[in-house]
């Protein structure tokens, strides 16, 4: 009897990336697309002077992640983005937790992203084009305080 793959398919393959969750506070919200989940670690450099070496040490500086890009179609007297975004008043704006999961055939999270005191910077809205046949898309840029991910086994 041949393998089918099947029972190598939970632990070898690669998840697609298609079917996602997107919690925003406590709430669920449908995106079409979310990028820049993405950390770094800003690099020091520093060479002491008795070295014999003529080069600088590198060491790991701040963490840092990016801003997290989030698109949906537009849909109407849907103004969720723009009811958080005029909130933001000389540093009051409200922040949130927002967690980002990638999910299994069976709609349980593998992977899971946290954002950390998220906040709207920058919402921009759908264009227009009087010969398009496309949905409308806005997109929200999130700010955040930190990244953490978390992997379910």
């Amino acid at each position: 009897m041949a393998d089918d793959g099947s029972a190598k398919s939970q632990s070898l393959w690669p998840m697609p990336k298609f079917y996602f969750q997107v919690k925003w506070d406590s709430k669920v919200m449908s995106f079409q697309e979310v990028s820049g989940l993405d950390a770094e670690s800003q690099t020091i450099e520093y060479r002491a002077d008795n070295s014999n070496m003529f080069s600088t040490v590198k060491m790991p500086g701040i963490q840092t992640s990016g801003n997290v890009t989030m698109k949906k179609g537009v849909c109407k007297s849907d103004d969720k983005f723009w009811d958080w975004f005029s909130q933001i008043k000389m540093n009051t704006i409200k922040r949130l937790p927002m967690t980002i999961s990638l999910l299994d055939e069976t709609g349980a999270p593998t992977m899971v992203w946290k954002l950390v005191n998220a906040w709207p910077t920058k919402i921009t809205g759908t264009d227009l084009k009087s010969d398009g046949n496309e949905v409308a898309i806005e997109s929200i840029e999130i700010a955040h305080e930190g990244l953490t991910i978390e992997n379910s086994n």
